[in-house]
């Protein structure tokens, strides 16, 4: 009965987050009290799912196929910044905005895409694979690359976005490796919770942030929006068609496409929120984790049954 309810908690991810968000802009002070060390704790507790979940077999598939994940990868950190920095151009986005979009394009996949991944019917196992490894890279190439590309919008503190993504990702994962390793029988019980506890606390991050922010929103305009619907769909489709062309295997590039389109915005926020002064450099990835949710659920519709 449990198993069965975390499940459905874990399938209606696409749909909790866009109704609590959008209650969140009708009644902000519902969700607003999760701010500050809440969110960055809240985070925490997701990277700590993750390491929960993870083990040394699950790395084998760096061994195995080391193409499938270093393309994913490659795709991940060189494809999504550049998409990321490019829209924020097209759309003539204002310097927090661009920042912030920039920001979340260059974050590592997070476990809403393993959820999608396992909706899809995609390689659950290689998108664990790449989540883990792209989240481990991001407490080096997250930074780097925001103030690469970012450092003509607006002075970017990479020491204390180095200093952010190692204290919410790193030492959470090791904390849950830690424990799967040396403490299996408590890792065992805490694991089935780990994804629907991740999707809630997702839904929390974004709606408190998205209450916080909803008068920025709203007065955002549509480029924003639309720039963020750019980043997420071209993302899906650039990672499956390079993927299946470069691969000539259904479901390894579905997984792919999940990776590359579907970014861990939960990362995005509390990184805005704990370095930038200017409450709007966190918006993006708010708005983002609704958009990549609701394409990565139309995703799991179309291919589902394809493999």
């Amino acid at each position: 009965m449990k198993n069965t309810m975390s499940h459905k908690i874990t399938a209606a991810f696409p749909w909790i987050v866009s109704s609590l968000a959008i209650i969140s802009l009708v009644y902000p002070s519902l969700f607003t009290w999760f701010q500050g060390p809440l969110i960055t704790l809240g985070l925490g507790g997701i990277m700590l799912g993750m390491g929960l979940t993870l083990k040394g077999v699950d790395f084998l598939q760096i061994i195995k196929h080391p193409k499938w994940v270093f393309l994913g990868l490659g795709m991940q950190f060189m494809v999504m910044p550049l998409l990321g920095w490019s829209l924020a151009q097209l759309f003539h986005l204002d310097s927090f905005f661009a920042v912030g979009l920039i920001l979340v394009a260059s974050c590592p996949g997070g476990t809403a895409s393993n959820v999608i991944a396992y909706l899809a019917k995609a390689e659950v196992a290689l998108s664990v694979t790449i989540t883990a490894c792209s989240t481990l890279a991001s407490i080096i190439l997250t930074p780097f690359l925001t103030l690469k590309l970012s450092g003509s919008y607006l002075e970017i503190p990479a020491e204390g976005l180095f200093l952010s993504t190692l204290k919410v990702v790193l030492f959470p994962v090791a904390l849950g490796v830690f424990i799967n390793k040396y403490l299996p029988k408590a890792a065992d019980k805490i694991v089935p919770f780990a994804p629907p506890t991740a999707v809630l606390l997702i839904c929390l991050i974004v709606a408190s942030i998205v209450g916080q922010g909803k008068g920025i929103i709203l007065n955002s305009g549509i480029e924003l929006i639309l720039a963020l619907i750019c980043l997420h769909l071209m993302g899906f489709a650039l990672g499956f068609l390079v993927s299946l062309s470069l691969l000539k295997n259904w479901r390894i590039a579905k997984t792919l496409a999940i990776e590359v389109g579907m970014q861990n915005s939960g990362l995005g926020v509390v990184l805005a929120r704990e370095n930038f002064n200017n409450p709007s450099v966190a918006i993006p990835a708010a708005i983002s984790s609704l958009i990549h949710s609701l394409l990565g659920s139309f995703f799991v519709k179309i291919f589902k049954n394809k493999n």
